[in-house]
């Protein structure tokens, strides 16, 4: 019986994917195999010793001590693109908000409260219409920095608003750019494409290299009137060189899913509480994948979507039956898989298959066996200098 501990609501069509005969799965759940959760702020003492995997549902992950699971070999996974339709369609929602005076003329409309013969009503909407007046979005340059699942997203659906559309990305992946509308202009100076857009879109996670990524130097390039929209973290603006930028009075329009209290009572900020996945759709596919990752990996150890452990699967031969199966992690230090393969080849315990993959400092194994190894086999693997932890699957 393989054991989950949830955090946060899960979606039921997440949830209900678990075999009820083979899984326990909630809140309540003791000396669990896994972790599943959304927001939740896992403490690091929830990485207890028989933990092998944490699950987010959802892209960021923020939220789960990532350093500490790797350590202790904990594979942690998300759901990349699960929720990018919801917010792709957020980011449509906040290019129209900052090109019309959508919100100020619902709140001038909402105030004439006064006002209750009909007539009387349409006259003053007439009259004062022109100052809520704004500007189309098609023939536009959109800038997206970032073009991974939500990114190319935006950037497909900008191209069948008519809009121009230049994207960044130097970490591109084969499988994105594949992703990618041809019609997407790359730009491989980031500061080229801040000066040549009208709209700029973030779609960027937060590590080390995209923390304060958009900075003075960034916002010095952008050209008046430019609208910068943040749907991905907060940390990828820096925050002081925002400021300063709204105040030069250069008309540029900050749009974000993270407010901040200097910035509530801006006109030229439109800020929201970080909806952009919050939509039920999201939610559900978000649950569903996280759980399918999930029993991939507890029953067959293949890796998919992890933030700190290596893609890889293998399929399990005829000849590998229930328990033959090896997941071993180690550090990724020369002779591993050597002193691994000596230590089977003692107990005469033939390899069918294997596969070894790495990812900086660790280094991930499936190795299929012929008959299932001894207690004695698997003490003397779990013993060699390096390596992290040995599951049999």
């Amino acid at each position: 019986m393989y054991k989950i501990q949830t955090f946060n609501q899960i979606s039921d069509l997440g949830l209900s994917r678990f075999p009820a005969n083979t899984y326990e799965v909630g809140p309540d759940v003791g000396a669990a195999d896994a972790i599943l959760l959304r927001s939740h702020k896992l403490d690091a003492g929830a990485i207890t010793a028989g933990l092998k995997a944490v699950a987010r549902a959802g892209a960021g992950t923020n939220n789960v001590p990532v350093a500490d699971c790797t350590r202790q070999g904990v594979v942690v996974f998300n759901t990349p693109g699960a929720n990018a339709n919801a917010v792709k369609e957020l980011v449509l929602c906040g290019l129209l908000l900052a090109s019309r005076g959508i919100l100020p003329g619902i709140a001038f409309a909402r105030a004439q409260t006064q006002i209750s013969d009909y007539a009387e009503l349409s006259k003053l909407m007439e009259q004062e219409k022109k100052q809520f007046s704004g500007g189309e979005i098609k023939g536009k340059t959109l800038g997206v920095i970032g073009l991974g699942a939500i990114g190319s997203m935006v950037a497909e659906m900008a191209i069948g608003l008519g809009m121009n559309v230049l994207g960044y990305d130097p970490a591109l992946s084969v499988e994105a750019a594949w992703r990618l509308p041809s019609r997407v202009k790359r730009i491989e100076n980031l500061s080229a494409l801040t000066a040549n857009a009208d709209f700029i879109s973030l779609h960027l996670p937060v590590l080390d290299s995209t923390r304060g990524l958009i900075n003075k130097a960034l916002f010095d390039t952008m050209r008046p009137g430019t609208c910068l929209l943040n749907f991905a973290r907060d940390e990828i603006v820096d925050a002081d060189a925002l400021l300063a930028a709204l105040n030069a009075g250069k008309s540029l329009k900050y749009v974000c899913d993270f407010p901040r209290p200097e910035l509530l009572s801006r006109d030229d900020v439109i800020s929201m509480p970080h909806i952009g996945a919050s939509t039920a759709e999201a939610e559900e596919n978000c649950a569903i994948m996280a759980a399918d990752q999930l029993m991939d990996f507890l029953e067959n150890g293949n890796i998919r979507n992890s933030v700190n452990y290596p893609t890889l699967s293998l399929d399990r031969s005829a000849r590998a039956t229930k328990g033959t199966r090896l997941a071993i992690s180690n550090r990724n230090v020369p002779k591993m898989l050597g002193q691994i393969t000596s230590v089977l080849a003692d107990q005469n315990i033939n390899v069918i298959d294997m596969i070894n993959k790495s990812r900086d400092d660790i280094a991930y194994n499936l190795i299929d066996l012929e008959c299932a190894p001894s207690e004695t086999a698997l003490s003397a693997i779990a013993a060699i200098e390096n390596v992290i932890k040995v599951t049999q699957l």
